[in-house]
This record gives C-alpha cells, sequence and structure tokens, in this order.
C-alpha cells in the first residue's frame, strides 16, 4: 500500500504540534538531546512487541517510532539543518551504496560475506578504516556496545580460540572481583572489576550464540 498521502498527514501533524501559535507546550519544549531518550525507549518498546509475538502492539510501537523520526526531522528542519526528505534521501542512497551485489555488478556469495563488505563500506564512508572499534556507536545500551566492540575485534583477529578459553577468563574475572570484595576495596575498584565480569559474559553469550539482551530479558520476565 502507498503510505505517501498518510506520511505526508504525519508531517503536517508533527509541523502543527511544533507550530509557536497554537502547539502543543510539551512538544515545542523539546530539542535533540531532550527527545533521544524516547527514540531509544520507542525502539525497545518494538523490540518488546515483536518479543511477544503481538502484531498488533508491533503496528502501534513501529509508528511510535516513526514520530521519532519525524519529530527529529522537524526540528532540523525548523534549524535550518536537514528535513524529512534528506533523512530519507540519505537511507536510501546508503542502502543502494551499501548493496552493489542487487542495485550494481558486484558478487556476494554468502550473508557474511555481504556483513563483512558492509563493516568495510561503513569504515571508508566515516574516514576511519584504520579503527573499526571508532565505528561502534556510543549511543548504544553498554552490553550492546560490549558486543558490537567484541565483534569488531574478532574480525580484526583479536579473539578467544573457543568457549573453554572465555568460561576460563570469566573464572579469572569473577576471582579479581572477589580479591577486591575481599580486601574491602573501595566501591570504583568494584566496579570496574564487575564491569569486567559483564564484559567477558557478554562475550561468553557471543561464543555461545545466544542472544544477551534476550537472556537478561528472560530473566526480567
Amino acid at each position: 500500500m502507498q503510505a505517501t498521502r498518510e506520511i505526508a498527514d504525519l508531517l503536517q501533524i508533527m509541523a502543527r504540534l511544533r507550530n509557536p501559535e497554537g502547539g502543543c507546550p510539551w512538544d515545542l519544549e523539546q530539542d535533540f538531546r531532550s527527545v533521544a531518550p524516547y527514540t531509544i525507549e520507542e525502539a525497545y518498546e518494538v523490540a518488546d512487541a515483536i518479543e511477544r509475538g503481538s502484531m498488533a502492539e508491533l503496528v502501534d510501537e513501529l509508528g511510535d517510532l516513526l514520530l521519532q523520526v519525524v519529530f527529529h526531522a522537524q526540528m532540523g528542519q525548523e534549524a535550518g539543518l536537514f528535513d524529512f526528505g534528506d533523512v530519507v534521501r540519505a537511507i536510501n542512497d546508503k542502502m543502494i551504496r551499501r548493496h552493489p551485489h542487487v542495485f550494481g555488478d558486484a558478487e556476494v556469495r554468502s550473508a557474511a560475506a555481504q556483513t563483512e563488505a558492509w563493516e568495510q563500506m561503513k569504515a571508508a564512508e566515516r574516514g576511519r578504516q584504520g579503527s573499526r572499534l571508532d565505528a561502534v556507536s556510543r549511543g548504544l545500551p553498554e552490553w550492546l556496545r560490549a558486543h558490537k566492540l567484541q565483534k569488531q575485534a574478532a574480525r580484526a583477529g583479536f579473539e578467544w580460540p573457543d568457549v573453554d578459553s572465555v568460561l576460563a577468563k570469566l573464572q579469572e574475572e569473577i576471582g579479581e572481583l572477589r580479591a577486591e570484595l575481599a580486601a574491602k576495596a573501595p566501591s570504583a575498584r568494584v566496579q570496574d572489576e564487575l564491569g569486567d565480569v559483564a564484559f567477558v559474559l557478554v562475550n561468553l553469550a557471543r561464543h555461545l550464540d545466544v542472544d544477551y539482551g534476550a537472556a537478561l530479558r528472560g530473566c526480567n520476565a
């Protein structure tokens, strides 16, 4: 179904909400930084709807997430920086550019090869070929950023050979945490050791091909 009319309506609704004359006071007070936490929250609610298998909720949550995109685009337009059309053109161009095997003459033999090609193109576009780790967003949830950092490090050749090696490292880090606790170390040192344990746990999940976030959600349920 063509959604052009509906998108235009949504853009008009947001423009009206942000109109200084008769707009919504709350919407008018917001800026990129204040809206960002809501954007993250809506993305998680999309994931939650998928986890529960509720397509009706997924439609609703995807709408909320789309509203976040429109909200940021409206603020960008007001500041003379960019508008919704710029956002759409940017992603259209990116998808075509990063899929030369679909929109061009390149050949990719597997999904793994495409993933590697994607990462290489991303690094080249950002001008950071020297460090894969620099390409990992700092705005991600910490466990997800750890996971991505570990994947990038593995691609660069820094990787534990097997699960047993990761388990051994986990035991080592737990031992260091126990030592700090026994010594009644300052909370900052305990925090550092606890962070090391958490980092290795994320790596263990990666080696076991377990979704660390899903595992946590299962515990919280």
